[in-house]
């Protein structure tokens, strides 16, 4: 288990010291996530890396804002509760030195081309893709990086909340790669001491079947 031990310590940091961390290690760690695995190798995946602290604290207002705009509509008070109680969680990024954003363009399925001008049914369609395929590799290259900061000392907090805010984000940064969208992202820094532990995780139990 000692092995692993760079995987059990990871978990979600939202306190970071004010610590600038050495562009080779961002570079270190966006290598290790091109190397996950992805659908078909297509790699669909571009990262935009943020250093800027006022390009992040104006992303941290137009996520609070959209967010506060979802609640403000709520159809009931519980709900309204609900989603603002986690506003907090949706903006921590704006406390680390590095935020990086994760991009994703489609996944190409061949096969999805193929059933479709041979008029396969949508439910068909819908069955295939389902996996989100091309979601998962972005995942992966994300799981990667995570690791890699954990084995590294940082501490990180991946982060898909945020996106409800996409659009104006992406106005912000100004990323003009055509095809691509916001999908994640991940912010990195030095951990304050004594955060959080890492919450508990259901039992093996709970989440496995061995078919022998």
């Amino acid at each position: 288990m000692s092995n692993l031990d760079f995987i059990y310590k990871r978990k979600s940091i939202r306190k970071f010291k004010d610590t600038q961390i050495p562009r080779e290690d961002i570079v270190e760690l966006l290598n290790a996530a091109t190397h996950a695995p992805s659908p078909k190798h297509q790699q669909n995946w571009h990262f935009v890396v943020l250093q800027n602290k006022e390009i992040i604290n104006e992303m941290a207002e137009i996520v609070a804002k959209s967010h506060e705009n979802i609640g403000s509509i709520a159809k009931s008070e519980k709900d309204q509760k609900i989603h603002m109680s986690v506003l907090k969680y949706y903006t921590a990024f704006k406390n680390a030195p590095v935020v990086v954003l994760v991009y994703a363009c489609d996944y190409k399925m061949i096969e999805y081309k193929i059933l479709k001008e041979n008029n396969a049914s949508q439910e068909v369609l819908d069955m295939l893709v389902s996996p989100q395929s091309g979601a998962q590799g972005i995942g992966a290259a994300v799981e990667n990086f995570l690791l890699g900061a954990s084995a590294m000392g940082y501490g990180t907090c991946y982060m898909t909340g945020p996106t409800h805010a996409k659009l104006e984000i992406e106005k912000l940064i100004g990323i003009d790669k055509k095809g691509y969208e916001l999908m994640s992202m991940i912010a990195l820094g030095v951990p304050e001491e004594n955060t959080p532990p890492q919450p508990p995780r259901k039992p093996l139990e709970n989440v496995v079947t061995f078919i022998d």
